[in-house]
């Protein structure tokens, strides 16, 4: 499998931390840690930092995803699903998290609270046009392919 390679810097106080990693050979993304202590309550949201610094190479980005377990034990998301990455951003990985449980969501320095996924980006080129080709669903929108 071919790697692509990112640099990290750390800043703060995450140098007792190991640099995210992938949980298992089959792991799409590698676990993102807070670096901070935050308390989010139920219906809020809130950002914590992962005090890291990546230079992703250019073509590529890194999405920030919630973490499965996360979500089903606490309701906790990324509130911008995914979070996008740049491959010309330099600041600190900040992660918006959501709390949609029942209980306030403590979050204390390295526990984990979301993934980071690298992928390819396609550039478009976009082109005006007088009309677009027709299709059987044509402007049909939410939920009109049915449920079934």
């Amino acid at each position: 499998m071919n790697a692509i390679r990112v640099k990290v810097t750390r800043e703060g106080n995450p140098i007792h931390l190991s640099l995210p990693e992938y949980a298992t050979p089959g792991s799409s993304g590698v676990d993102l840690r807070s670096v901070e202590s935050a308390m989010i309550q139920p219906g809020s949201w809130g950002v914590v930092g992962t005090g890291l610094r990546i230079e992703i190479p250019e073509g590529y980005e890194a999405q920030v995803r919630p973490r499965s377990g996360l979500a089903l034990k606490k309701g906790i998301m990324v509130l911008n699903t995914p979070g996008t990455i740049d491959s010309d951003y330099r600041g600190e990985v900040r992660v918006i998290l959501m709390n949609l449980g029942k209980d306030a969501f403590s979050v204390e320095p390295g526990d984990r609270i979301a993934q980071m996924v690298f992928c390819p980006v396609v550039k478009a080129c976009l082109e005006e046009a007088d009309n677009l080709s027709p299709t059987e669903r044509e402007a049909g929108g939410f939920g009109s392919t049915g449920s079934k």
